[in-house]
């Protein structure tokens, strides 16, 4: 650890523990090793919770077929809140059970619909086959309420890391296409900006989960020779977008010491600016995934509350 950073003595004394396990200092050459460890079965996710978990099949980018599953409590008879789940690994790692506890939790806790796409991964699939993918699977979602048992209200959509930036690139396009209305984002440790430039990617090299080398792996795997150069989609790193009006409620977090602090503090800046609405926790001396990593420690409770009282809001709403 870097003296320079400043973690949770609780996420500090984990931290030494998880070498070897964590995409810190990441290269391409160490990406099959990573992917073996981020791949969860959904028997790993759902384990005995009282939900069912079916697997559908739906158009992607180019109509090419990509998968779904959807999570929904045993016997639901009435139709309920649904949610879009975009699960995090840098746009180039993970799967669709990876990091979805939540949704096992919301559809118990909020009797909600969730679904939970199998994006396609860079560097086979570069952008813009990520965020096209999870639009399709929006679209697809939005236009199967009545198969899936969806209420009438707009759909949630959500994301953690790459994930989130995902969702957020998604919530553009449908901005932009006149698609799917949205109910609310919510986005955990969004991966926004390929730029490399802010002073929280640069001071956070080789120490944490996710780091700087790692962060400039997977934009490079994203988007190729065009990382940093100014022609970038907006859609594929939402960081680009200059207006951010007409966005749903949206509700931000990330960690005080990890590469996306304050490409996430600027996001929540812009939709403000743009008099949108927004929601955003900066936890101090919190690691990159420190709510899956360590969601014993009392900062991560404190965060994992937090975002579940604004999603109960905003399903109340």
């Amino acid at each position: 650890m870097s003296r320079d950073n400043h973690y949770d003595s609780q996420l500090a004394a984990i931290l030494p523990t998880l070498d070897g396990f964590v995409p810190r200092s990441m290269t391409l050459e160490d990406l099959p090793r990573f992917r073996k460890l981020s791949a969860p079965t959904r028997e790993d996710l759902i384990g005995d919770a009282p939900v069912d978990c079916t697997d559908h099949i739906l158009p992607g980018f180019n109509d090419d077929e990509i998968q779904a599953s959807v999570i929904r409590p045993k016997g639901m008879s009435a139709r309920a809140p649904g949610i879009l789940c975009i699960h995090g690994g840098g746009m180039i790692m993970g799967n669709r059970f990876a990091g979805m506890a939540p949704a096992v939790a919301w559809a118990l806790d909020h009797n909600a619909v969730c679904v939970t796409v199998e994006y396609r991964l860079a560097p086979e699939f570069p952008a813009p086959y990520g965020v096209e993918d999870c639009y399709a699977a929006l679209c697809w979602m939005a236009n199967a309420v009545d198969e899936l048992g969806i209420d009438s209200e707009p759909l949630v959509i959500f994301g953690g890391s790459g994930g989130a930036g995902l969702a957020a690139g998604t919530t553009l396009l449908s901005r932009e296409r006149g698609g799917p209305a949205l109910r609310g984002q919510l986005l955990q440790c969004p991966m926004l900006d390929d730029r490399d430039a802010t002073a929280s990617t640069l001071r956070h090299d080789g120490v944490g989960i996710w780091d700087r080398t790692s962060n400039r792996t997977a934009w490079d795997a994203v988007l190729g020779e065009q990382r940093g150069a100014n022609a970038v989609n907006a859609a594929c790193a939402p960081a680009r977008e200059s207006d951010l009006s007409g966005l749903p409620p949206t509700f931000i977090d990330v960690g005080s010491e990890e590469v996306f602090r304050d490409e996430s503090v600027a996001f929540a800046q812009g939709i403000w600016a743009a008099g949108g609405t927004c929601e955003l926790h900066v936890w101090g001396g919190a690691f990159h995934g420190f709510y899956d990593v360590a969601p014993q420690t009392d900062i991560a409770r404190s965060c994992l509350a937090a975002r579940d009282a604004w999603l109960a809001r905003l399903l109340r709403s």
